[in-house]
């Protein structure tokens, strides 16, 4: 079950959502949350639902210890973290990989560092972090919270029906995204994909696809969760900020990914040292950092080689100072887009032999026979085309500013609604019409 899947949207979600409204006393509408985020992560992964449950009294415990305790505190944090890290990297190495595990440890880790630092961030009652570590909004692929930043509205939350509005129509923007133009564009990377050898064409369909693949498919996702979370009254973080509008590869990982990029740099980043001991140290936490993003995402050698890649040019901007140089520039963008797709090209290969046989036809190719055609022509069609194209026009730079606009109008809300209906339609044929496809970040 997933936020896409018939039964979350006509069973699971509906009958949830008027529970929770039916109930009254605050302790009953917490006790079905935790509930329903046992219930759904047990759909989608009843094998593993004991392990989320250890990490949940694990971290419950450490927390009670660094709350009640002056001796001892960094030794129980530093245990605490090597059991969550040595269970990451054995289901991560050797293992299936339970769902959702990467999320809720890294979201685990941050609560008990956090009361580890600053002893007023923690609780003493597990009803409450149970609550935090299995909301179901944000359970599987995030955004990453902090406990100290939704721990009020875990006990105090107040309905209202703009906000439930807005929910309503960030859920159905992030559904549209998912089942329509990330699927669109999966079909065709999943084509270029697919083939033995490439061309310059071919390539670079595929590797702009998968670009554009992963952001509408995992920014959709996080629509939808920070739309669930509005309904249930919990605002969560925001997690992108239109990356592909990025001038530098600094910006675009300010704008990507946020709540993971803010975690390394506040978990990670900062405790080696950040930017405070000069340039060469800064150059090698920035590449530390990156190498740790890659390994999060798997084991496999194409993650570390993504992680390199991106941990190497953010050292050249650092060495160069071109994060400052570069923004608002029209070649800045260019640098940008061309580092993050060779990146995300790799990323997507099956092999590091596989992603550099796509590098080197982007590079190369175009005058090699033209070998995959044959494999795009069965999803290119107008529909396909038509979708990616308007994705392609919704990552361009006036595509804010013309949301912004737009929400000063009057008649702003009516057509909020309004398009929100007609692209909830839309999606309802497509899910008719097409096979299940699963979120990607899931699998990480």
């Amino acid at each position: 079950m997933n936020f896409s899947s018939p039964i979350f949207l006509f069973a699971f979600l509906p009958l949830v959502l008027a529970a929770y409204h039916l109930l009254r006393p605050m302790r009953a509408k917490n006790a079905l949350l935790i509930a329903a985020g046992l219930i759904f992560y047990a759909f989608g992964d009843l094998r593993h639902l004991p392990l989320l449950l250890a990490s949940c009294v694990l971290h419950y415990f450490s927390g009670v210890f660094l709350l009640t305790r002056k001796k001892g505190r960094k030794a129980v944090l530093a245990a605490c973290i090597t059991v969550d890290l040595a269970v990451l990297a054995a289901y991560k190495s050797f293992g299936t990989l339970p769902l959702g595990i990467s999320f809720y440890t890294f979201q685990a880790i941050s609560y008990v560092v956090d009361v580890y630092r600053s002893p007023e961030h923690g609780t003493r009652s597990f009803r409450q972090l149970l609550q935090y570590l299995t909301f179901f909004p944000q359970l599987v692929s995030g955004p990453l919270m902090k406990f100290s930043d939704v721990r009020e509205s875990l006990d105090v939350r107040a309905a209202s029906w703009d906000s439930a509005f807005d929910g309503v129509c960030r859920f159905v923007c992030g559904l549209a995204k998912k089942l329509l133009l990330a699927a669109a564009a999966a079909e065709l990377a999943n084509a270029v994909y697919a083939q033995s050898g490439f061309d310059a064409l071919c390539a670079w369909t595929g590797a702009v696809c998968y670009c554009l693949q992963l952001y509408f498919d995992f920014s959709g996702y996080s629509d939808m969760a920070v739309g669930l979370g509005l309904l249930f009254g919990i605002r969560l973080p925001e997690n992108f900020n239109c990356p592909y509008c990025a001038a530098s590869l600094s910006a675009f990982w300010r704008r990507w990914h946020m709540s993971l990029s803010g975690w390394f740099r506040d978990y990670l980043y900062i405790p080696l040292g950040g930017n405070r001991r000069g340039t060469l140290r800064t150059m090698c936490n920035k590449l530390l950092v990156f190498l740790a993003t890659g390994l999060w995402h798997g084991s496999g050698l194409t993650f570390v080689l993504w992680g390199l890649w991106h941990g190497l040019w953010s050292c050249v901007e650092t060495a160069l100072h071109l994060p400052k140089k570069l923004e608002r520039k029209w070649y800045g963008h260019v640098y940008t887009h061309l580092v993050v797709i060779f990146g995300f090209a790799l990323f997507r290969a099956a092999s590091p032999a596989q992603g550099f046989a796509l590098w080197r036809a982007m590079l190369t190719g175009f005058h090699a026979d033209n070998v995959c055609p044959a494999a795009l022509s069965a999803a290119l069609d107008a529909r396909n085309l038509a979708l990616c194209v308007l994705a392609l026009v919704l990552c361009m730079p006036a595509a804010p500013a013309l949301r912004v606009k737009l929400e000063r109008l009057r008649c702003a809300a009516a057509l909020r609604g309004a398009l929100s209906l007609l692209l909830f339609l839309l999606c309802l044929m497509t899910l008719a019409a097409n096979s299940f496809q699963p979120f990607i970040y899931a699998s990480f």
